[in-house]
């Protein structure tokens, strides 16, 4: 099931742009261990979903995993081979826009090890380059 948000205000919204660093969710909240975005970019929910089973994979039940995302803003697309005009296209999937900065996960309740391990399998999944950050990493920025 895609993460999708069941009621938006408005149906389509203009693209926007993704210019400085995340503020908001640049600090570990809840977790040991988090998946720290490096690059502007748009995260659709299928890329959201394939990096989460890969984490939930690896850890095999054991410790806890936190979603900081929800993918809440719609990509419309045009049908092929239409005319210019004739309004906006439909919402066909929907994405994140992540900064740099951005936490995607946080794990706790495991060990050093599998946790870098499940972070590393998820951030190959993600189409930006990620980085592995831990509690002892952020220490200096807090």
């Amino acid at each position: 099931m895609p993460l999708i948000p069941k009621r938006v205000k408005y149906r389509k919204q203009q693209r926007g742009r993704l210019k400085g660093k995340a503020s908001r969710t640049c600090i570990l909240s809840f977790g040991e261990y988090g998946l720290k975005v490096l690059e502007p970019a748009w995260i659709t929910t299928r890329q959201i979903e394939s990096a989460r089973v890969a984490i939930v994979r690896h850890l095999k039940r054991g410790g806890k995993m936190w979603l900081r995302v929800v993918a809440d803003k719609p990509v419309t697309k045009k049908p092929l081979e239409t005319r210019m005009g004739k309004g906006k296209g439909n919402v066909e999937f929907w994405v994140v826009p992540v900064k740099p900065g951005t936490i995607l996960f946080e794990i706790s309740g495991v060990d050093q090890g599998s946790a870098l391990q499940a972070l590393k399998l998820a951030g190959d999944k993600l189409p930006v380059k990620t980085k592995v950050v831990s509690h002892q990493s952020m220490e200096g920025l807090l």
